[in-house]
C-alpha cells in the first residue's frame, strides 16, 4: 500500500509554496479525485475498531448541537469484562442516526495507514502530528463556530460537508494566551463543500464551523502545533540555569542601582544566548527530544539476535525528526532525547537510515560497503533497536 505525504495532500501545490504562501497565513482547499483515500481508513477498520477496542470517553465521544452527549447514553460497563466501558450499539447507532457526531481521538495509534501517514508528516513537517476521525449523517453539527490552538490538514476520506471559515480575529493566538480571540462576525469568509478526496488546511486561530449535509461524512484532522517565541523563549529558560548568575537570588533588599545594574548583566546574558543561531539550535533540539513511535518490533526485539536473520527484512527510524550530525571523524545522532555518538564510517549507513521511510537490512548494508561489513552494519542497527530508535517491520 502507498500511503500519501504532504506533496500528496497540498498538490497542486508544491510544499515548498505551500510553506512559504500558505502555511500560517491562510486556510486553502485541496480538492481531490473521490476514492485516493479510501484505503487509509475504510469503514470495515472503523467499525473493526469500535468492535474491538473499549474506548472511554473522551478519546470516544459523541457530539450533536454544539454539545457533547453523556457517554452513559451509548456506553455500559460490563464488570466481567473489565472496568473500561463498552458500546451498546444498538443505543449507539441510535445517536448516530439521531444526527450525532462520532469522534475518535489519536486514531493514528489505532490504525496502522493512519500512523503511516502522521509519521510522514512529522518528518516533513518537522512537529509532532496526531490524527482524530469525525463522522456522521443528518444535517446537524456537532460543535459550535470554534478556533483551534493549533494547525489542522482535514482529509475528506468519504462522503461530504460543508465547511464555514470566518478568518481571525486575533493573530497567532495560544492555548495559554493573555487574551483570547474575539468571536468572529456571523459572516463566514468562505463557504464551501468538502467533497470525498479534497484535503483542507487551517491555520491556527481561524474560526470555523462544520456542518453535515444529510449524508455520510468520514474525515481525518490532522493536528499540529508549531514552534512559537514563546517555546524558544521557555526553552532559554532552562538553558540558563547552567548559569551561575541566573541561579543568584535577585538583590530584593539592594539599593534600585544595585537592582539596575544586576538586570543589566542578566541581559547581558540573556544576549549572548540569543544569538543569531538561537533559532536554529532551539529548533534542532526540539527535533532531537522528540519521542520516537511507540513501535515494539516483536518477536525480534526480544531476542539476542535483535533483527531477522533475513536481510530482506526491513527497518525503519523511529524518530521522524531525528537529527544527524556528520563531523570529520564521528557521526551523531540527536534522536528521542538522546545524543548517540559513532564512528565517521557510520555515516553513509544513517544518512539513509534518517527519515520516516522503511529501510530493507540489505540496502543498509549496502550503503554502509565497503567500510563496514554486513556484521557491523548489523551490529549498528541492534544498537539502535536497544536504544529504542530503530524497529523492524
Amino acid at each position: 500500500m502507498t500511503f500519501p505525504v504532504l506533496a500528496d495532500l497540498v498538490a497542486p501545490v508544491g510544499v515548498s509554496q505551500f510553506f512559504d504562501a500558505v502555511q500560517g497565513r491562510t486556510h486553502q482547499r485541496f480538492p481531490g479525485r473521490a476514492g485516493r483515500f479510501a484505503d487509509l481508513l475504510p469503514w470495515s477498520e472503523v467499525n473493526r475498531v469500535l468492535r474491538q477496542y473499549p474506548l472511554e470517553h473522551p478519546r470516544l465521544r459523541l457530539a450533536q448541537g454544539g454539545e457533547v452527549i453523556p457517554a452513559h447514553a451509548y456506553t455500559e460497563v460490563d464488570e466481567a469484562r473489565g472496568p473500561a466501558p463498552r458500546l451498546v450499539p444498538a443505543a449507539f447507532t441510535e445517536k448516530m442516526r439521531g444526527g450525532a457526531t462520532l469522534v475518535m481521538d489519536s486514531v493514528h495509534e489505532l490504525f496502522e495507514p493512519v500512523g503511516e501517514l502522521t509519521t510522514a508528516l512529522e518528518h516533513e513537517l518537522r512537529e509532532r502530528v496526531r490524527a482524530n476521525l469525525y463522522a456522521g449523517w443528518g444535517v446537524t453539527h456537532g460543535f459550535d463556530v470554534h478556533w483551534d490552538d493549533h494547525d489542522v490538514i482535514i482529509v475528506q476520506i468519504s462522503g461530504r460537508k460543508r465547511w464555514r471559515v470566518h478568518g481571525s480575529t486575533r493573530t497567532a493566538p495560544l492555548r495559554r494566551d493573555v487574551e483570547l480571540p474575539s468571536p468572529p462576525s456571523s459572516d463566514a469568509v468562505d463557504d464551501f463543500m468538502m467533497e470525498d478526496g479534497d484535503v483542507l488546511y487551517v491555520p491556527r486561530g481561524h474560526w470555523h464551523d462544520v456542518s453535515a449535509v444529510g449524508s455520510e461524512s468520514l474525515h481525518l484532522t490532522i493536528g499540529f502545533n508549531r514552534a512559537t517565541g514563546v517555546d524558544l523563549v521557555s526553552w532559554l529558560a532552562d538553558r540558563v540555569r547552567a548559569d551561575e548568575v541566573f541561579r543568584t537570588d535577585l538583590p530584593r533588599f539592594s539599593s534600585p542601582a544595585d537592582q539596575e545594574a544586576h538586570a543589566a548583566l542578566l541581559r547581558s546574558r540573556v544576549a549572548e544566548l540569543m544569538d543569531a543561531g538561537v533559532v536554529g539550535r532551539f529548533l534542532a533540539d526540539r527535533d532531537g527530544r522528540a519521542p520516537a513511535i511507540p513501535q515494539v518490533g516483536l518477536p525480534w526485539t526480544a531476542t539476542p539476535d535483535l533483527l531477522p536473520a533475513d536481510d530482506e527484512a526491513q527497518v525503519r527510524l523511529l524518530t521522524p525528526r531525528a537529527v544527524l550530525t556528520v563531523g570529520p571523524d564521528a557521526v551523531a545522532l540527536a534522536a528521542a532525547g538522546k545524543r548517540l555518538v559513532f564512528a565517521a564510517a557510520a555515516g553513509p549507513v544513517l544518512e539513509v537510515l534518517v527519515g520516516s521511510a522503511y529501510h530493507s537490512v540489505k540496502s543498509l548494508v549496502e550503503a554502509g560497503a565497503p567500510a563496514l561489513d554486513r556484521a557491523t552494519v548489523r551490529a549498528l542497527l541492534g544498537e539502535l533497536v536497544t536504544q529504542g530508535v530503530v524497529g523492524p517491520r
